[in-house]
């Protein structure tokens, strides 16, 4: 099965992010293995080599934010807070906007990496529900009878 058509569990891995007491290697490449779309297709690069070196230094946080750079190249992190034992990590694809008018996608946990994990498979979830029609939205032709008339005096 190709990777454009293979199913995504991200609500299990949600679940196993949530009850994890911190990232580990074998979570993270669970993560990159089951949620992750364009990972396997861009091959060995500069780019994937870097991740496995981070995550070989359990550099957990820099693999996360690198992972997303790679994944979800239109969203960007706009809020990382921690609030009362939890780090709440918004990710958004218009961080310019004013948080009331933005619909950014947010994850909290106890540790941070977790934190961005979360909210970075609740995208992937988000991308994965949006349905998408396999041929592109066209305008409907115009009506040969309508022609557009002016109504304006000039004289």
């Amino acid at each position: 099965m190709t990777v454009a058509f293979r199913k995504y569990d991200t609500a299990s891995l949600g679940d196993r992010l949530r009850n994890a007491q911190g990232m580990s290697g074998p979570l993270m490449r669970e993560i990159i293995d089951q949620a992750c779309r364009r990972f396997p297709s861009l091959g060995p690069s500069e780019r994937t080599a870097r991740l496995a070196r981070l995550i070989d230094a359990e550099a957990w946080v820099d693999a996360a934010l690198a992972l997303m750079e790679l994944e979800l190249p239109l969203w960007h992190v706009r809020r990382i807070a921690y609030d009362e034992g939890e780090w709440h990590c918004a990710l958004s694809r218009e961080r310019e906007l004013p948080d009331w008018l933005d619909a950014a996608v947010e994850g909290c946990h106890g540790e941070l990496a977790i934190a961005l994990m979360s909210a970075f498979l609740e995208v992937q979830a988000l991308a994965v529900e949006a349905p998408r029609p396999s041929v592109p939205n066209v305008r409907p032709a115009r009506d040969p009878l309508f022609e557009p008339a002016s109504c304006e005096n000039f004289s």
